[in-house]
């Protein structure tokens, strides 16, 4: 299994277009295949970063997840609704595999 999260360095005087990508995301991104963890805004601390986090089970599911997230209604609607209100102003993909597991006692 592998996690993906997405920084991003959004527009601080537009939190509410990022909470709106970031609620049609938490419909389309479980509805084409990953296991959508969830979307985080800013609260306190940095203003322009947050993130997406999910889980897909390797690197084929996520191709195939991202062809059917572009043919997806929603997904492209939010792909364009990204473009055009420009919120995001940089975009970073990083994929970790879990390392500490198991967790708690094993005894």
């Amino acid at each position: 299994m592998l996690t993906c999260i997405i920084r991003y360095h959004i527009d601080p005087t537009k939190h509410a277009q990022f909470a709106q990508y970031a609620r049609n995301w938490g419909q389309a991104i479980p509805r084409c295949g990953a296991d959508l963890i969830g979307y985080y805004a800013p609260h306190e601390g940095s203003s322009t970063l947050a993130y997406g986090i999910y889980n897909i089970p390797n690197l084929a599911a996520y191709e195939a997840y991202r062809a059917r997230l572009r043919d997806d209604p929603l997904g492209r609607e939010n792909y364009d609704f990204a473009q055009s209100e420009r919120f995001i102003l940089r975009e970073d993909r990083t994929f970790l595999k879990l390392a500490s597991a198991p967790h708690g006692d094993t005894i």
